[in-house]
């Protein structure tokens, strides 16, 4: 079966647009949909990884000051930022899949290769960093996570293409040991944009040509643009309803920080302005 390209996103809506991303997810791990690549984006949201507590993880005050949405991935790893100038790239594997074992560092480092060939075609020379990041000149370009199901290998990931570095620094709270360790005093000496490596604009649209091209390489398979099947749209719906919009979904599994009810009144804001 020819893998599958979606190019499909819905930029203001992040709660939906992890809906979608669990859904096709699903549909492929299922057999209803063939392996598949999909590319998007969210406008000025946080997404953050599904054990992480909000309270320590994002500075919820600065949300609502600057209009950032939160919502909670189906996947584990770090929280990251996302607005219009990042490009989200996430790729499904129906198991057994190509990945030696199905092991999902190994399905990092796959991925990994893809998007750092993608980036040398645009003359950015990157690479891979396990256990999960990609790096230009030891400063972080993308991040990875993933998961592992009965029948499901998922990778997904976050380049940063021109994003706003200010607004990230200010909703995301990282830890100054987290930094110092890495051997910068300050999110912005830490991370790094395509736009910044290629010193040129670079359009969203050069940028997914270039990654495909890392992905069908490293991979050796086509992939054919495709679009979301009827049982993908429901399923999404269903899971925009039920769960990505749900404060017991967004709040998370911690219970034990004590600003807990102040965190539910700031997401109850956020999710309301939209």
């Amino acid at each position: 079966m020819v893998w599958r390209l979606l190019d499909v996103e819905w930029p203001d809506k992040p709660y939906y647009n992890m809906a979608v991303e669990e859904a096709v997810a699903r549909a492929v791990g299922g057999g209803l949909s063939p392996n598949t690549l999909r590319f998007w984006r969210n406008d000025n949201t946080i997404v953050i990884g599904r054990c992480q507590c909000v309270s320590l993880e994002v500075l919820l005050p600065n949300c609502l000051e600057h209009g950032v949405k939160v919502v909670r991935r189906f996947t584990g790893g770090g929280a990251v930022y996302h607005d219009l100038e990042n490009l989200n790239y996430a790729i499904s594997f129906k198991r057994p899949s190509p990945i030696p074992s199905d092991d999902v560092s190994l399905g990092f480092r796959k991925v990994g290769e893809a998007i750092v060939l993608g980036l040398g075609m645009l003359g950015i020379k990157a690479e891979f960093v396990p256990v999960n990041d990609i790096q230009v000149g030891g400063k972080k370009i993308s991040g990875m996570a993933g998961m592992l199901a009965k029948n499901l290998l998922f990778i997904h990931g976050c380049l940063l293409v021109g994003s706003n570095i200010e607004v990230l620094s200010k909703v995301l709270n990282v830890p100054k040991e987290k930094l110092e360790a890495k051997g910068a005093k300050e999110v912005r000496a830490r991370v790094t944009t395509v736009i910044e490596e290629a010193k040129r604009q670079v359009s969203m649209d050069e940028i997914k040509l270039a990654l495909l091209r890392g992905f069908e390489k490293v991979f050796q398979e086509n992939f054919s643009p495709g679009k979301l099947t009827e049982w993908e749209e429901a399923e999404a719906e269903r899971l925009y309803r039920e769960k990505y919009t749900t404060l017991d979904w967004n709040l998370g599994p911690c219970t034990a920080c004590p600003g807990r009810d102040k965190d539910a009144e700031i997401l109850n804001l956020i999710a309301s302005r939209g």
